[in-house]
């Protein structure tokens, strides 16, 4: 049983883990002070946050909220992202964080209940973000809204040239 300062941070974990959408869990050993401070803005400019637990705790916490443990990736000194609606701009941002960062690993995390390996939270980060989906969803029903009006017009000039005709031969007759 956790002593009362761990029930706090477990209460803190919890509040955490309520409303968000996905938990990437990263190895931030060998990360300067700095280069932590910078890997935190970039994760709050993408609308998540960067917060360091410990393993036991974090364990803990999962199991009374009935998710998976993550037992494989609570091993050494681990951070975790918690992100917010966007889950691929929190996944992005850790990912482009790790490719200029050799000492940044990822390793995996959660995502609607189930978890995801490290692999998959790469591949999550190689989505379009949230604007980018909707700035192409509101291309595509832009394109088909121009394309029905195209087709209309269409038909309507292609009436008028045909009733153009007729008239035309009914004069020159």
């Amino acid at each position: 049983m956790p002593n009362a300062k761990n029930q706090d941070t477990l209460v803190k974990i919890k509040e955490d883990l309520e409303g968000v959408s996905a938990v990437w869990v990263v190895d931030y050993c060998g990360l300067t002070v700095k280069e932590i401070q910078a890997l935190r803005t970039q994760i709050r400019e993408a609308g998540a946050s960067l917060k360091v637990y410990k393993n036991t705790l974090m364990h803990i916490a999962l199991a009374e909220n009935e998710l998976p443990t993550l037992d494989d990736m609570l091993e050494g000194p681990s951070a975790f992202v918690f992100a917010g609606e966007d889950v691929a701009a929190a996944a992005k941002a850790v990912k482009t964080f790790a490719k200029t960062n050799q000492n940044l690993e990822i390793k995996g995390g959660l995502m609607e209940g189930a978890a995801v390996s490290a692999a998959e939270v790469e591949a999550i980060a190689s989505l379009p973000s949230r604007e980018e989906l909707l700035a192409q969803i509101a291309g595509a029903i832009s394109g088909v809204a121009r394309g029905l009006a195209v087709s209309l017009n269409g038909v309507s000039s292609g009436l008028a040239q045909v009733t153009k005709a007729v008239a035309d031969q009914k004069a020159a007759a």
